[in-house]
């Protein structure tokens, strides 16, 4: 009977390969992979094209800062700020519907909101004295001024803005 040779070291069948390993890698790398890329799938636009940042204007809150706006004639200012409903008008149905009511502000200047209802909801039922905030940006006019971008922005170029009546927002 013939001696196996004992000086070479057998293999293990429990030890794997080294490719074995290496392919354990791959699998958990690739894994972790798909879930990167699954996370920023979750970040797109519901078209599937990536987000696009808001554009960032300048900022103010409050009549005083309303008010010197309106001293120097300045637009395109994102403003913060609450009214007493004066005045209901007629909404602007030409291109994008606009729901339109004048506010006074406690200071005594008075801004139209031009809220557009194509793309925010209504605020139905809304009656002159009732209490609205927005935010949206300030266009100057001799009146007092307009607060427009009451809404969110569908192309994400414009800061979202709101109205809030009742406890409820809308934008």
């Amino acid at each position: 009977m013939k001696n196996p040779d004992t000086s070479a070291s057998p293999v293990n069948p429990r030890v794997p390969p080294r490719w074995i390993g290496l392919t354990i890698v791959l699998v958990i790398l690739g894994i972790a992979f798909g879930f990167y890329l699954a996370s920023k799938d979750s970040e797109r636009e519901p078209d599937g094209r990536p987000p696009t940042p808001a554009v960032s204007l300048p900022s103010t809150t409050g009549d005083h800062e309303l008010a010197d706006l309106f001293q120097r004639q300045q637009s395109d200012v994102q403003v913060t700020g609450s009214g007493r409903v004066t005045r209901i008008l007629a909404d602007d149905n030409e291109g994008s519907r606009h729901q339109k009511f004048i506010v006074e502000l406690a200071s005594g200047q008075t801004l139209l909101i031009a809220h557009n209802i194509d793309l925010a909801p209504r605020l139905n039922g809304l009656k002159v004295g009732d209490e609205v905030s927005f935010f949206g940006e300030y266009v100057y006019s001799e009146q007092g001024g307009t607060i427009h971008w009451t809404h969110h922005d569908p192309a994400r170029k414009h800061v979202s803005g709101w109205l809030e009546w009742k406890g409820r927002t809308y934008g």
